[in-house]
């Protein structure tokens, strides 16, 4: 799914992406840098189309059918990227969803978007993974969530300590896996750092 942008004043965007370059003593006249500017605000259009978008929403109004309650539901292996909200890094990774449907059953298509749309936004990794849960929860009313997430962050190895080849887990539970049954819905996913 290829996520349309919301920004909505690529000219101010564009001329805010040259002022940084010219901030930073770059000559955003040389030709290297000429078209920067406009190309720059066209990525952030894709990368920020998550921004003010409900993924419960899209999950709730999502093709769905009527399923057994109970039977655990896993995907694994959800490519995503996202931007860290306080450097506008990227990191990337995978997310893996399981959830125990009470009647409803998401598309595979629909879960995939969710991710893709809820990571479409700057966030850090800890409020993404717990805001996937909430967004399965509320949009599948659904009995149980468990969603882990795996990424690299480019604020690790492009600034700071330079760091290559750390990843970072998160994991976020509600409903019936975030008791007991939470042996259950790890058992349903690869083991972490396998990604």
């Amino acid at each position: 799914m290829r996520l349309h942008g919301r920004v909505t004043d690529l000219p101010r965007a564009a001329r805010a992406v040259a002022e940084l370059l010219a901030a930073l003593g770059e000559d955003v006249r040389r030709p290297g840098l000429a078209r920067t500017p406009d190309l720059v605000a066209a990525a952030a259009a894709e990368l920020f189309a998550g921004v003010g978008q409900d993924p419960a929403a899209l999950l709730a109004a999502g093709p769905a059918v009527d399923g057994p309650d109970g039977v655990p539901v896993a995907l694994t292996g959800i490519p995503f990227r996202s931007l860290c909200e306080h450097h506008l890094l990227p990191f990337a990774g995978t997310v893996s969803v399981v959830y125990r449907p009470a009647g409803r059953l998401a598309g595979l298509g629909t879960l995939v978007r969710a991710v893709e749309l809820a990571s479409a936004r700057p966030t850090v990794q800890e409020r993404l993974t717990d805001e996937l849960a909430a967004a399965l929860e509320r949009g599948l009313g659904a009995a149980g969530v468990l969603v882990r997430a795996e990424a690299d962050h480019a604020c690790l190895w492009a600034r700071g300590t330079r760091t290559r080849g750390a990843t970072l887990v998160t994991l976020a539970a509600r409903g019936v896996y975030g008791g007991p049954a939470r042996a259950e819905a790890l058992a349903l996913l690869p083991p972490a750092g396998s990604r």
